[in-house]
This record gives structure tokens, C-alpha cells and sequence, in this order.
């Protein structure tokens, strides 16, 4: 058994859109979709997409949810949370070893929280 994909629900699809555009820039993940209520970006192995929620009511946090992705290098994981941060990302938590893995954790522009790592 593998993952497929991962979906986040958006208030602001264009301001969220832009957001994982420049996250995802020069990370060999593409946009496949961008189509109204949905967006898709593939990867290795994997789709990530942002939806406007389906029942028409608002996109709100998970608690307890949070989106891991697996990065090459330390130096790819500083590179994507400073910029995640200048994109107006909010910190959970600064690059460090955690679990004897370098980590760092981030709100995006909906509160959703990642964790990348490498």
C-alpha cells in the first residue's frame, strides 16, 4: 500500500494557489490542473491538490491533521521553510533535528500545518 495524494481545502483559492507555486518552484513538482474548484500538483509518486470544499461551506484546519513531505537535503528543507515564511507561512516550529530527523514545521496561508523534513 502507497499514498496517493493529499488534498487541502482553500478560502482563497488564487492567494493558496500562489502559495504552493512558489513552494513547489524548481522541486520537480508540476501543476497538472487548475481548474476552478481544484488544483493538482504531481510529484514522484504522489499528487497534492488544494479544493474549495464541496458542500459550499468553508474550508477549515484539521486538528491533529498535518501534511509530511520528504525533502533531499537539510539545506532544501531551510531553503523551503524561509521561503514558505516570506510567502507570509506562519513558523511551527524552526529547522532542527527532531527524531533524528532535520525538520521543520509550517501554517500555510489556510493554517493548514506541514511538516517538511529531510
Amino acid at each position: 500500500m502507497k499514498m496517493n495524494y493529499f488534498v487541502f481545502g482553500t478560502n482563497n483559492m488564487p492567494k493558496a494557489v500562489n502559495f504552493y507555486d512558489d513552494i513547489f518552484a524548481d522541486s520537480g513538482v508540476s501543476k497538472i490542473n487548475d481548474e476552478g474548484r481544484m488544483t493538482l500538483w504531481m510529484g514522484d509518486g504522489f499528487m497534492f491538490a488544494l479544493a474549495e470544499p464541496f458542500d459550499g461551506k468553508e474550508a477549515t484546519v484539521g486538528n491533529g491533521t498535518m501534511l509530511g513531505i520528504n525533502l533531499d537535503s537539510a539545506g532544501e528543507v531551510d531553503r523551503i521553510y524561509q521561503r514558505a515564511l516570506a510567502l507570509g507561512a506562519q513558523s511551527e516550529g524552526e529547522p532542527e533535528v527532531r527524531s533524528g530527523r532535520y525538520s521543520a514545521y509550517f501554517r500555510d496561508l489556510d493554517g493548514n500545518k506541514i511538516c517538511i523534513y529531510e
